[in-house]
């Protein structure tokens, strides 16, 4: 089996975006993102999703593509409760949730059977590292925006509203795992 056909196995999620020409350009900066890294398909269903939780129980696949389904699930109520106050682009939406963390593939690196924080990401975090490889496979500046201001770094700038859900999506996914209180019965 292909690089391609594995991505396109493990992340059916990419077959939600419309527009056939971004679905290519989304699958390209993936596999442009693993011609660059020692990371194979294989490895996202099993590495973890961050590397600041010890013994993080949640794979990276899991994360991204529970995020991209709580994105869709939110952008389905934005429209059905605010209509055309807030317009969502699902296709941006899509794309850039599924993208998000393409950058991480660049900013792991594997050491002992372990997944471990690589040299260019002491340098560079994810959001940098994913709109770069975006932009090489011509993603959409509006999808690299979500890319770009999906964590922290985001919170310098204004947001769109696809970036926003994007952004909220992750962030209620890991936040509580990193910074959550727990309370003991």
């Amino acid at each position: 089996m292909t690089s391609r056909e594995r991505l396109l196995e493990i992340w059916p999620e990419i077959e939600w975006i419309e527009d056939s020409s971004l679905r290519e350009q989304v699958v390209e900066t993936w596999l442009l993102a693993f011609q660059r890294s020692p990371l194979e398909p294989e490895d996202l269903l099993e590495i973890p999703f961050t590397l600041h939780v010890p013994d993080c129980g949640v794979t990276f696949l899991a994360h991204k593509r529970l995020v991209v389904h709580l994105a869709l699930a939110s952008a389905v109520k934005i429209e059905e409760f605010m209509g055309k106050a807030m317009p969502i682009d699902r296709d941006t939406l899509i794309a850039g949730a599924i993208l998000a963390d393409v950058g991480k593939l660049l900013e792991y690196d594997k050491l002992d059977g372990r997944c471990v924080q690589s040299r260019r990401g002491q340098y560079l975090r994810h959001p940098f590292t994913g709109v770069g490889l975006a932009q090489e496979c011509g993603v959409p500046d509006a999808v690299c925006h979500v890319i770009a201001t999906h964590a922290g770094e985001g919170n310098m700038v204004k947001r769109t509203a696809e970036a926003y859900v994007v952004h909220h999506a992750d962030f209620m996914t890991y936040e509580p795992l990193v910074k959550g209180l727990r309370f003991d019965d």
